[in-house]
């Protein structure tokens, strides 16, 4: 029987019990799965410790379970100095209760900082509850927010729990918040000051104790001067924003990215591990991931599956786009014009030694032998961020 069921696939705990055993059985039965072997007569305090310690362990098996495939999807890889910045507010914004903002280009992993913000506070054994605003149907927000009461609305066939009741004592992470519609704004702004939802259809209001975490790929500030965002709501969900700077800005993180996807994906197929050359993974930093990190996840997927061995830079010319809005001469062999390939490659090497001097303006300049202002302009041309570039050496 425990052949057929391990053959099967069943997973629950076994614990076997006869009154002709024999030690010879004893030892086949746990090598084929029993996690114990009980002689009659029956001791009733042994057989409820073990039943206990069954479910013990059954549950720490799933707890197991789950964090090796959160660990797989969830895990913050960085080495670059603009992650570790970026970490460094996640841990001290982590420990109270204040709201956060989190800004960044599609892809660069806004959930990521969110749950890291969740696991890092005092909420971390509470439930993380998400809703992207972006997803949901505008006559549909309300009801995924707030619940509703049974017959609230045509198709309403039973009570449903919102969101905000979900994350009661945990925190509730609003995605794309710059596209809720404005109705749902001040319905949301009412729950942010008043601590309490009224379900659809409902005839009272409870009480919920939740953080709220935001993030959007929006610029709010523009959005609330165009009026396509409450200000009041901005300035109740943006009291510590958080701005992920996209891949492209952060080379330095790739090859970190490329070993942990790599070595993830390799586990959950079964596939044997394959190496990315240098070459190959100097190229895959050269291109300016318009996709983000989800981008280069699916690129590496991509990859494994291709090669034979190991991934080399022909594989990666061959699997990437040959052009790309960001820079139609990313690859060092590719067949865009001259003047792409140079400002590719005049882009990657001051990204580098901006990352390499902690973005400080002023030695970058030095060491490229450059005046400062005409880095600056470099910067402009090439469509690298300077606002939070430092102009002093120190």
């Amino acid at each position: 029987m425990l052949e057929e069921m391990r053959a099967a696939g069943v997973t629950s705990p076994v614990v076997m019990m006869s009154g002709q055993a024999t030690v010879d059985m004893a030892v086949r039965a746990t090598k084929l799965g029993a996690i114990d072997f009980l002689e009659k007569p029956l001791s009733t305090e042994r057989l409820l410790l073990t039943v206990e310690n069954a479910l013990r362990l059954k549950r720490l098996e799933q707890e197991n379970r789950e964090l090796r495939a959160r660990v797989g999807r969830h895990e913050i890889v960085w080495r670059s100095d603009a992650m570790r910045r970026v970490m460094a507010q996640v841990a001290r914004v982590a420990a109270g209760e204040s709201r956060v903002c989190i800004l960044g280009e599609t892809g660069t992993g806004k959930e990521l900082i969110a749950r890291a913000v969740h696991d890092g506070s005092a909420r971390r054994t509470g439930p993380f509850v998400t809703l992207n605003c972006a997803a949901v149907p505008g006559e549909l927000i309300e009801s995924e927010l707030f619940g509703h009461e049974k017959g609230a609305f045509t198709g309403a066939a039973a009570r449903h729990i919102g969101k905000f009741e979900q994350a009661h004592r945990g925190t509730l992470f609003l995605d794309e918040i710059g596209d809720m519609p404005a109705m749902m704004q001040a319905k949301l702004l009412r729950v942010l000051e008043e601590g309490e939802v009224e379900r659809v259809g409902g005839s009272g209001t409870t009480r919920v104790d939740v953080r709220v975490v935001v993030a959007t790929h929006h610029n709010l500030e523009e959005q609330v001067r165009a009026g396509a965002f409450r200000q009041d709501l901005f300035h109740r969900i943006y009291v510590f924003p958080i701005i992920l700077p996209p891949l492209r800005e952060r080379p330095g993180d790739v090859a970190a990215l490329i070993e942990h996807f790599s070595e993830h994906i390799c586990e959950v197929n079964g596939w044997k591990a394959k190496q990315f050359s240098p070459v190959a993974v100097a190229l895959l930093e050269r291109y300016p991931w318009p996709g983000d990190v989800r981008e280069l996840r699916n690129a590496v997927e991509r990859l494994l599956l291709l090669a034979d061995g190991e991934v080399d830079d022909g594989l990666v010319a061959e699997a990437l786009p040959r052009t790309s809005a960001a820079s139609p001469g990313w690859a060092a062999n590719g067949t865009g014009p001259l003047l792409s390939r140079v400002e590719a490659f005049e882009r990657a090497t001051i990204l580098a030694e901006l990352e390499r001097t902690h973005r400080n303006m002023t030695e970058t300049a030095k060491v490229l032998g450059l005046e400062r202002s005409h880095l600056y302009k470099k910067c402009t041309q090439l469509g690298i961020q300077v606002k939070q570039l430092r102009h002093t050496e120190s």
